[in-house]
């Protein structure tokens, strides 16, 4: 006890990681915006750059890799496909160099639906695995030139909440099949009618606002966080 005043322990190791988890969630968040504003504006460079080499995408309409993805969004822009999104709150879950992120979320999709021009938005979340490779970090090598350490998605999986269905001149109605209607979950039913009818196959087995798919994914993204690797 110096000068007769207590020696209080440093607080820079604390410091500094706590400003290592304040970047880490920043950067990830970064991510999560940018995925959202680069895929609806068209900025493939920047959207290629959410993903790592290995990403993969599971969407009710498509399921593969991110490259396959990229290729079948823009073609789908240039017929005139008009899908948007909008995100709100980001919770982010880090162990390490890995990560959960889920991110409330409202998929919006304008189409014809039996004759009647309508929109769709389907309410959920973004279930994102993240990694953080190169410098230190872990997962499979990637070239040079991106082994700087940086955050980037390893798969994303849609959970749908619910969704409806509106036309958007007001006093028109389409008259929707029910038997189609009642093939798809809850959760995107009407999203699932208007993919179906606008010529894309629709998975019928996303997880939703409850049920086993959803635990199932929850148990997956525990399995990440603790260090196994993941499959779509």
């Amino acid at each position: 006890m110096p000068n007769g005043l207590w020696c209080l322990p440093p607080v820079m190791p604390y410091r500094a990681q706590m400003d290592a988890t304040i970047e880490d969630r920043l950067a990830i968040r970064d991510v999560v915006e940018t995925w959202t504003s680069a895929r609806d504006s068209g900025d493939w460079a920047a959207f290629r750059a959410c993903w790592h080499d290995d990403g993969y995408m599971m969407a009710t309409w498509f399921q593969g890799p991110k490259e396959d993805f990229i290729k079948v969004s823009q073609e789908g822009r240039a017929r005139g496909v008009n899908i948007l999104h909008f995100t709100g709150g980001c919770r982010i879950e880090l162990a390490g160099h890995r990560a959960i992120a889920q991110t409330r979320m409202t998929i919006m999709q304008r189409a014809e639906v039996e004759g009647v021009l309508c929109d769709v938005a389907c309410l959920g979340r973004f279930y994102d695995f993240f990694e953080k490779r190169g410098a230190g970090g872990v997962g499979p090598p990637e070239p040079a030139e991106k082994r700087d350490g940086r955050w980037a998605m390893v798969l994303r999986q849609p959970i749908y909440e619910k969704d409806r269905l509106d036309p958007v001149q007001p006093g028109t109605s389409p008259v929707l099949d029910p038997g189609l209607l009642a093939e798809y979950p809850e959760g995107y039913r009407y999203l699932a009618y208007l993919q179906v009818r606008v010529g894309y196959p629709v998975k019928k087995d996303m997880p939703g606002l409850h049920g086993p798919e959803l635990a199932d994914l929850y148990r997956r993204g525990g399995a990440w966080l603790a260090g196994e690797p993941v499959a779509p």
